[in-house]
Formats: C-alpha cells, sequence, structure tokens
C-alpha cells in the first residue's frame, strides 16, 4: 500500500465527511453557523474588531447570556478572536480570524438574501395561512 502524505490524508478525511448523516462533525457545525446569533454576531463582526457592549447594543434582542455563549462557541470553532486589553475597566475585542473572514461572505448573502426577500416571503406566508 502507497504511502500517504499528511495534506493527502487531510483531503481524505475531508471527503469522509457527509452533513446528512447525524454523527458528521461537519454536521455538528452547519448547526453551529446556522443558529441566528452566530449570525448576527458574524455579520457585525464583517465591520472589523468589535468590544462587547458594541456587540450587545448593535443586536438588538440577544441577552447577556446568549451572547456570551455564541461568542465563546465561535471561539472555540476558531471562527472568533478574543483580546483582551488590561485597563481599567478590562477592555475586551472580538475580531472574526482568517477562518472567520472565510464565512463572513456567505452568512452576509444570507443576511442581504433575507432583508431583500422578507416581503415575498411575509405575502407566501400570508397566502398559506389564509388557505390552512
Amino acid at each position: 500500500m502507497p504511502t500517504r502524505d499528511a495534506a493527502q490524508r487531510r483531503e481524505d478525511a475531508a471527503q469522509a465527511y457527509d452533513a446528512y448523516l447525524a454523527s458528521c462533525p461537519a454536521r455538528q457545525l452547519v448547526d453551529r453557523i446556522s443558529d441566528k446569533w452566530v449570525t448576527l454576531v458574524i455579520s457585525a463582526l464583517a465591520d472589523g474588531p468589535q468590544r462587547y457592549s458594541d456587540l450587545s447594543r448593535r443586536i438588538a434582542g440577544v441577552s447577556q447570556k446568549m451572547l456570551t455563549q455564541t461568542l465563546r462557541s465561535l471561539e472555540r470553532d476558531g471562527l472568533v478572536s478574543r483580546q483582551v486589553t488590561p485597563s481599567v475597566p478590562v477592555r475586551v475585542d472580538y475580531e472574526l480570524t482568517p477562518l472567520g473572514l472565510t464565512l463572513m461572505p456567505l452568512i452576509l448573502h444570507i443576511k442581504a438574501w433575507a432583508e431583500c426577500h422578507m416581503d415575498k416571503v411575509a405575502t407566501a406566508r400570508q397566502t398559506y395561512d389564509a388557505t390552512k
């Protein structure tokens, strides 16, 4: 059997992912990035590094608990970095990582699509509900 280098092994592993399978790690990632708070946090960070308080003000309706959990999960997944600057009070900035930057255009397109097509979706919902 021929020897495979690290790049070939990574490629084989990547091809083995199938998000349609319940046990696939890619499915867990799809679940994570499809969360509404993740979408809004990544969209907000598209403008550059931001403090926690700025994100909290910008994303209407997000609780402190949900924002903290979302930022931690994004940091764990390598999509967001957290920079602590010692000062009084302590300054904490969040920023998209290079990996997060690769996801950001997709998220921004989904956000823009939703904003652009919401009227059509609302009309479709009314039509559907009227027939039920």
